[in-house]
């Protein structure tokens, strides 16, 4: 084919058939770059170390527990062992004019002293305002002075594929950037003790990542990276960040209080399986179903029964059980709350006042 057919070729397709590049660039021409946001955002993000002790049990044979055994052998008693440790992690400044700072539960566990390192290389002693294991989220608090706070983003807009930016300290390595998308959402299973509704990223998250910031292409904060899926203990694509929204309400109770006074709905209940859905006649599989009532309880008193099917709280619909758990475990005691279900094929509108345990 010659040169003049293949252009001419090319010329009749249109500009679909030519295939796709980068545009041109100048030596002083524009370069598409992160650099902007992650320049804006990094102050806000800083280095958490900690040091403090644990106690352990090591193994041992089960003959020690016998106390004829220990006297007879003049075996001495063997109590915990204690060792220091020294570990490290990542954080979020939230609020600067308070020195409020965001991170993970787990980074702090077991620590008898803190200190956050700033971007700029200042060292600050942090205290403990409060922390909530079930939802691995804590606050620290330093001295305020020169701090840059981060925009907090609406995790509820967040969807699959959109592009986001991780930022920590992995491995001690500070201030590191990594980049990818948003793999999933509502990811649970990973503790299946705590409150769980995970933002799942591609975006490299290492040991050290724990408390550091996920966020959007606008620099908002989207996420606080908790955790990684992985053989090898180092990254293989599977992140996971807690969403803003989850970590603003236990935070915002954190500050007041110091803790998180969760209260409870008083069900038991289930997701509804394929099988459940066709025996009640449901449409779907979303929803929870109430397979106990606690008597006295705020549900108990609202009017909802065993048997009904929980869809919707406050207007947000709700999937599955650990759903409807997550939506009900991030409100304070003494909030009312509106409650859709279907009760033998039909939706129904309830209102509950949540309470603390037990009932």
């Amino acid at each position: 084919m010659t040169r003049a057919l293949l252009l001419g070729l090319i010329l009749a397709l249109g500009p679909a058939a030519v295939p796709a590049a980068l545009p041109p660039v100048g030596a002083d021409g524009p370069v598409p770059t992160l650099a902007p946001m992650i320049k804006k955002v990094s102050p806000a993000v800083v280095n958490i170390a900690t040091r403090g002790t644990v106690r352990e049990r090591g193994p041992q044979n089960p003959l020690l527990d016998d106390p004829f055994f220990r006297r007879f052998f003049d075996v001495p008693e063997a109590g915990p062992r204690e060792h220091p440790f020294q570990s490290a992690g990542s954080g979020v400044i939230f609020d600067a004019k308070n020195g409020y700072i965001l991170t993970n539960a787990h980074v702090i566990e077991n620590a008898s002293e803190i200190t956050v390192t700033l971007q700029d290389g200042r060292d600050l002693k942090a205290e403990i305002v409060g922390k909530d294991v079930p939802s691995d989220v804590a606050v620290l608090k330093v001295k305020s002075e020169g701090l840059t706070q981060i925009t907090l983003g609406d995790s509820a807009r967040t969807e699959v594929g959109d592009f986001v930016v991780a930022i920590g300290n992995p491995f001690g390595l500070q201030h590191t950037v990594t980049s990818g998308i948003v793999s999933g959402l509502s990811r649970s299973g990973i503790n299946p003790d705590g409150y769980e509704d995970f933002i799942q990223t591609d975006a490299s998250i290492n040991p050290g990542n724990s408390g550091g910031a996920l966020v959007n292409l606008r620099g908002e904060l989207i996420g606080i990276n908790t955790a990684i899926l992985s053989r090898t203990g180092g990254n293989m694509g599977i992140g996971f960040a807690i969403p803003v929204n989850m970590a603003r309400s236990v935070m915002e109770q954190l500050v007041r209080y110091g803790a998180v006074r969760r209260g409870q709905l008083g069900v038991s209940m289930y997701s509804v399986t394929p099988e459940i859905a066709h025996s009640l006649g449901l449409a779907s599989t979303a929803g929870a179903l109430v397979s106990q009532v606690v008597d006295g309880s705020p549900a108990a008193r609202a009017g909802i029964r065993t048997g009904d099917v929980i869809t919707a709280v406050n207007g947000q619909a709700v999937k599955s059980n650990s759903e409807l758990r997550n939506a009900i475990g991030l409100l304070r005691v003494g909030d009312k709350v509106d409650i859709g279900l279907v009760r033998d094929g039909k939706p129904l509108k309830l209102t509950a006042v949540i309470a603390d345990t037990p009932f």
